[in-house]
C-alpha cells in the first residue's frame, strides 16, 4: 500500500485546509467519502460525551443517525438554509454514480451523499462553524 505524501504545511490531521483549486481538484465522491468519516465520528463522539452506555447502545443510537434514510431526511430539511454553493455541492454529490448499499433505499441513498459530499467538502475547507451548526441541526432533525 501507497501512502500518499501529506500536503504541505502540517500533519494529515491539520492539513485540510485547501483552497478553492484544491477543491475543484477533489472527486464529489471522494468528498463524499471524507465526509461520512467525518459524519460517523461526530456522531460516535457526540453519542459517547452523552454519558455512560453500553456500546451496543451508543453504536445503535449512532447507526440510527448515520444511516441513508435519516441523512436524507435531514438533507432534504437543511436544503434551503444551505449557502448556493453548498447547495450545487449536495446536487453533485446527489447525482454522482456509486453503487448503493443493499439496506438502503436508491433515493435515500443518493440524498445522503450529496449530505456527506457536504460535510466532506466543508471539512476539507476548514469551515469548522458551519459544519459543528449543520450537525447540530442534523442532530434536532433526526435525534
Amino acid at each position: 500500500m501507497k501512502i500518499p505524501e501529506k500536503a504541505p504545511g502540517g500533519s494529515l490531521l491539520t492539513n485540510r485546509i485547501l483552497n478553492e483549486k484544491g477543491l475543484r481538484e477533489i472527486p464529489i465522491i471522494t468528498m463524499a467519502y471524507i465526509g461520512d468519516a467525518v459524519f460517523e465520528l461526530m456522531v460516535r463522539t457526540y453519542m459517547t460525551a452523552a454519558g455512560k452506555r453500553k456500546i451496543k447502545d451508543i453504536h445503535r443510537d449512532t447507526v440510527e443517525i448515520v444511516k441513508a434514510k435519516s441523512q436524507a431526511i435531514l438533507v432534504k430539511e437543511i436544503f434551503n438554509e444551505l449557502s448556493e454553493e453548498e447547495r450545487n455541492i449536495v446536487k453533485r454529490g446527489r447525482n454522482t454514480k456509486s453503487t448503493p448499499s443493499k439496506n438502503a433505499d436508491i433515493g435515500d441513498y443518493r440524498m445522503s451523499t450529496g449530505f456527506e459530499a457536504l460535510l466532506g467538502y466543508l471539512y476539507l475547507k476548514g469551515e469548522d462553524e458551519r459544519l459543528l451548526y449543520l450537525f447540530e441541526k442534523a442532530l434536532a432533525i433526526v435525534h
